[in-house]
């Protein structure tokens, strides 16, 4: 079966923390069988911040931020039989959401995939005339980066025919365990993007903790923290390329997941960099979220910290060795439990269901 797929970028990662996300997944269906071409914007020069070139098992579409290029992409949803829309595109998501549904066949599954479930319901929740609350009414199925039943039930309370979270996994073939590099070298590393709904949340789970460890040393990762003031032991390194995430994750003592407000406060979403972390055999500190025992064992897989004094007695108390053992139970667990074929497997049961349950309604 064909899928075209309206998101964000395969090819970039540069402000852009769906990437790996959209590569393991599309990957592994592909691996199934599907026949996939994603069509991503030229924008947030990504063109220039490419972190692969284009891959053996998906097309790749990039087009022009206009109209004209938008529609032209959009036109393309009638060739398949699954079109695609993924939320935070990045340039005119409405515009691209009508043009796609306007554009699908009749007989194709069309689907919304929301990377960001919980900002998105509740944009939807303050906005009673966003153009989505009427496109559901058009699309077949939700699925969604995770967020569990609280998710599901949202969805569907919005007017969604069906939900399904596809939760991020691990891509055994693009992270696992590297030699340290120097570069790296720290107590504690965090990469994450500066963004207004997760700033606060790493003052008070990395910022704050290092302030209180002056002998320990930190590192930060990601774009937009340049004119952000830190503590002398924090080193800010920018934009960290996919290439380099396994020795990033590997090198330090201990990593830091810190997730975005409306994420952490629905619980059930793990991001990908949980996964990928624990997939290179990294020491995984978490913020607390609801459901986090369902992908790792707190306290042998992964270490939990309610707050950012929480964090500083971890790493004030955390052994080389004890990291070391979490690190490798952890990528144990995810390699075992947690790989983008095991999603994949899962989509592609729900998606023939559809098509299954089409064909039985039209006989």
């Amino acid at each position: 079966m064909k899928i075209a797929f309206y998101g964000s970028s395969l090819l970039s990662s540069y402000w852009n923390g769906a990437a790996t996300y959209y590569r393991g997944l599309l990957k592994a269906l592909s691996q199934l069988g599907y026949e996939i071409t994603f069509y991503e914007p030229d924008v947030y020069d990504r063109r220039n911040n490419r972190d692969i070139e284009a891959p053996d098992w998906c097309a790749v579409v990039v087009y022009d931020a206009t109209q004209h290029a938008l529609m032209q992409v959009a036109a393309c949803a009638a060739e398949a039989d699954i079109v695609v829309k993924a939320s935070g595109v990045g340039f005119e998501d409405e515009a691209l959401l009508r043009a796609v549904l306007d554009h699908a066949r009749p007989d194709a599954l069309v689907v919304f995939w929301d990377v960001d479930a919980p900002a998105t319901l509740g944009q939807l929740r303050d906005e009673p005339d966003h153009p989505l609350h009427a496109a559901l009414r058009q699309i077949d199925l939700v699925l969604t980066y995770g967020g569990g039943d609280p998710v599901v039930w949202a969805y569907r309370a919005m007017g969604a025919k069906e939900c399904v979270p596809i939760y991020n996994a691990l891509d055994p073939e693009t992270h696992y365990p590297v030699a340290s590099q120097a570069r790296f070298a720290c107590d504690l590393a965090f990469l994450g993007n500066r963004l207004p709904d997760r700033e606060a949340r790493v003052e008070a789970f990395f910022l704050d903790p290092a302030s209180r460890l002056q002998e320990q040393r930190f590192l930060l990762g990601g774009s937009g923290w340049g004119d952000k003031p830190l503590p002398a032991n924090v080193g800010w390194l920018g934009h960290v390329g996919t290439r380099d995430h396994n020795a990033f994750n590997v090198t330090p003592k201990a990593v830091l997941n810190i997730s975005r407000d409306s994420m952490a406060a629905n619980g059930f979403s793990p991001a990908t960099r949980v996964f990928e972390a624990a997939g290179a055999g990294a020491c995984l500190i978490t913020d607390a979220w609801l459901g986090v025992e369902l992908f790792l064992k707190p306290g042998e897989e992964i270490l939990v910290a309610r707050d950012g004094g929480d964090v500083a007695e971890i790493m004030r108390t955390l052994t080389p060795n004890r990291a070391k053992a979490i690190g490798a139970s952890a990528l144990r667990r995810v390699r075992g439990e947690h790989t983008y074929a095991m999603r994949a497997a899962v989509t592609d049961t729900v998606l023939r269901q559809h098509f299954e349950r089409g064909t039985v309604e039209a006989a």
